[in-house]
């Protein structure tokens, strides 16, 4: 149950809040062992935010920091938790760790809680706390799983920030492509009604476009909605979205970008599974669910098989050309010495440094391309009101 006291503390000031307890004595209880002092406690039916106003998952991530900071410190599992729900965090993450208190007092497990509760925590999140509860080591397991939280998001960050300038280029040059078909050339278009057989064929093009747009601007508009619909769609159907990513894949420059981000994040993945004793056939079936590539993850279901009916991990991917040939020799030097979750590291920081590059890369010819189609597409059409408006002179001399 949840009590909203009042108390004074050490200095005399007066301070509020909210506990989770049984009775309202064991919330004077606790308000004693922090020197507080209570001059009222009431019971209090806590609103619960879960489907509006729901927190930024940097704020989740912020909680989760501090929550492993003062495990770390030697606080206490339960007094850690209560203390988060007393915090002036977001009212939603507040609400889920008052409630995740009540359930360990009733002698719920932590991780079971965490798997629980609304917070929409990445998988490996809570299996690596059920790991550390397992080991006695929650703090540890915790911090290695808000530090790969923190990976993925640093990860997604970069790439919404380097696409953001590619995606203005394009959006602006297709807005001067239409606004000028749309404005410009049906102008020139009215001014040469009637001359059609006396204009170069590139011209007649252009303006037969730019008037076509200019009388069916609905019809264009509702092509366009129909079209992102579609798209809308199609990017919705799991199916269909493998096939894309698995297409995505083949490519020279971004297919190879692409699978080494899935390598580094499995190769991470597994490396911290394996440093919290988690065994090896369910840190690699684990560390495989956070793949998204098709191909990659099909090819790592057959490592796993591989590895369960007795062959080494480096064999295994080697067979199954699931890792470079960097990967490989890491794998195997950390099998011979013992030192596998290291190496796996290791290979992590490598492809991720090699990701980054081909990210870097890949966006660098993203932008001059952008600029020479865009530039392209309006030279022609430049080209094409010139010609129409010369031949038309020509022909009036």
């Amino acid at each position: 149950m949840h009590y909203k006291y009042q108390a004074i503390d050490a200095q005399q000031q007066e301070v509020s809040g909210v506990l989770t307890a049984e009775t309202e004595r064991e919330v004077a209880r606790q308000l004693q062992q922090r020197g507080l002092t209570p001059i009222n406690i009431t019971i209090t039916t806590k609103a619960k935010v879960r489907s509006k106003n729901k927190p930024k998952q940097r704020d989740v991530l912020i909680v989760l920091h501090e929550l492993a900071t003062l495990l770390e410190s030697g606080v206490a599992l339960i007094e850690a938790v209560e203390s988060l729900a007393d915090s002036s965090h977001h009212p939603f993450i507040t609400q889920t760790f008052a409630d995740i208190a009540a359930e360990l007092r009733q002698g719920k497990a932590f991780s079971s809680s965490l798997q629980a509760c609304p917070l929409e925590l990445p998988w490996y999140v809570t299996q690596l706390v059920e790991a550390g509860e397992l080991t006695g080591k929650i703090a540890i397991a915790l911090r290695d799983g808000v530090n790969q939280m923190e990976y993925d998001a640093q990860v997604a960050n970069e790439l919404r920030n380097a696409m953001i300038y590619p995606v203005i280029l394009i959006v602006s040059g297709i807005g001067a492509v239409l606004m000028i078909f749309t404005i410009v050339v049906p102008r020139f278009a009215g001014m040469l009604k009637g001359r059609g057989d006396d204009i170069p064929m590139l011209a007649q093009v252009v303006l037969g476009t730019g008037m076509f747009l200019n009388n069916n601007f609905d019809l264009v508009i509702g092509g366009v909605v129909v079209l992102l619909v579609i798209i809308t769609y199609v990017f919705s159907q799991a199916n269909l979205r493998a096939k894309i990513k698995d297409a995505t894949a083949k490519l020279p420059l971004l297919g190879i970008w692409m699978i080494e981000a899935e390598a580094a994040r499995w190769s991470a993945m597994l490396g911290t599974l394996l440093e919290n004793k988690v065994s090896l056939l369910k840190a690699l079936e684990l560390a495989k669910q956070g793949v998204k590539l098709p191909s990659l993850n099909a090819r790592l279901t057959q490592v796993n098989k591989a590895v369960k009916a007795g062959t080494s991990l480096s064999k295994a991917l080697q067979d199954n050309d699931a890792m470079t040939a960097t990967g490989h020799n890491l794998i195997r030097a950390g099998e011979r010495t013992g030192e596998l979750p290291r190496m796996l590291r290791s290979l992590s920081k490598l492809l991720d440094e090699s990701g980054r590059t081909r990210m870097k890369r890949f966006l660098l010819l993203i932008e001059p391309i952008a600029i020479l189609l865009i530039g392209g597409v309006i030279g022609v059409i430049i080209t094409g009101v010139i010609l129409a408006i010369t031949s038309v002179n020509e022909v009036t001399f």
